[in-house]
């Protein structure tokens, strides 16, 4: 009952924002903001962060021969026609390597927003080293337990099943507790990490980046923690330190944000207001919806990629501009 119920929410929901949207873009035409992570083949993508260098220049070459495309920092209201905005997150190495080229190929401007705390570093983002620990082929004990629950791990997709509930876990904690589950984690599993591909840029590849004319770059806190879960504090010093961090390696301003993963339970009304106490002009979220000169600044929609070819990404345009 609870499931048809919500199923039925979804689609009332879904009856009403549609009619709604199409009423707000005839009075201004809007802007939709795209959200990419990583731009590179991988064999394994349990998060789908990846869309394929192919797939990708599919997707710029469709939209510079279809679509007007502006920036981030350029606000992205007052459109003369409906236009997409770029966006990247987190700060991967594989941005400057393999998007950039494709981005200057077409001549498509783009925001890169920088978590500073792994820039420079041999660390990972703390996800790939749960894949590392939980997905790779080694052998686990045959169960997990956390607290009052336990988990079995004796197969594929049992490890599987582990892995999102510690994800959507970890997605939901301030750093310490993160930690402390992760080396849990290490410690049962009897694994020792090893360096993948998975590395963030270094300061140099990011100094190559931001001086690129089609390129803005933003932040996107220190440790990619969920706001939400941090004090106001521990919240001021993700915002301000990730800000002044790129300032003091790059020599420009930087006046653009987006909260890790994003969502609206990722971020508080209270971290809207740091950002802009910050000197924040603009914060990017990541729930769909279209932008106008009404629309929040510090909870700019954006519409996440997956990796789609290009007939099926062409649908999800045409979609977006109604959802």
């Amino acid at each position: 009952m609870k499931t048809e119920f919500n199923t039925l929410k979804s689609v009332l929901r879904s009856s009403l924002v549609t009619p709604l949207h199409t009423l707000y873009n005839r009075i201004e035409p809007p802007t939709i903001v795209l959200l990419y992570h990583r731009v590179t083949t991988l064999t394994s993508d349990p998060e789908q962060l990846s869309v394929t260098p192919g797939n990708f220049r599919s997707h710029m070459k469709f939209l510079r021969e279809n679509i007007p495309l502006v920036r981030f920092d350029k606000d992205g209201t007052n459109v003369a026609k409906p236009s997409v905005i770029i966006t990247f997150d987190d700060g991967y190495a594989d941005n400057v390597l393999e998007a950039l080229p494709i981005l200057e190929e077409f001549g498509i401007p783009a925001t890169f927003f920088i978590s500073t705390g792994a820039v420079g570093t041999t660390n990972e983002y703390w996800w790939h080293e749960l894949e590392q620990l939980l997905l790779h082929d080694h052998p686990l004990p045959a169960i997990f337990t956390l607290k009052h629950r336990a988990w079995p791990t004796r197969n594929f997709d049992e490890c599987l099943g582990l892995y999102r509930s510690l994800v959507e876990k970890m997605n939901n904690t301030g750093v310490s507790e993160r930690n402390t589950l992760l080396a849990n984690v290490r410690i049962w599993s009897r694994v020792t990490p090893q360096p993948t591909s998975h590395r963030a840029m270094t300061v140099d590849e990011l100094r190559l980046l931001a001086h690129n004319k089609l390129v803005t770059i933003g932040a996107h806190s220190v440790t990619h923690s969920s706001l939400a879960a941090l004090t106001p504090i521990e919240q001021y010093q993700e915002i301000v330190q990730s800000k002044r961090q790129l300032e003091e390696w790059l020599g420009q301003e930087i006046t653009g944000f987006s909260y890790p993963f994003g969502t609206r339970r990722h971020y508080t009304a209270k971290t809207a207001t740091l950002c802009r106490e910050a000197g924040f002009h603009r914060a990017a979220a990541n729930f769909p919806g279209q932008v106008h000169s009404w629309t929040d600044p510090y909870q700019i929609p954006r519409h996440l990629v997956r990796n789609w070819p290009v007939e099926v990404f062409a649908e999800k345009i045409r979609d977006f501009w109604t959802r």
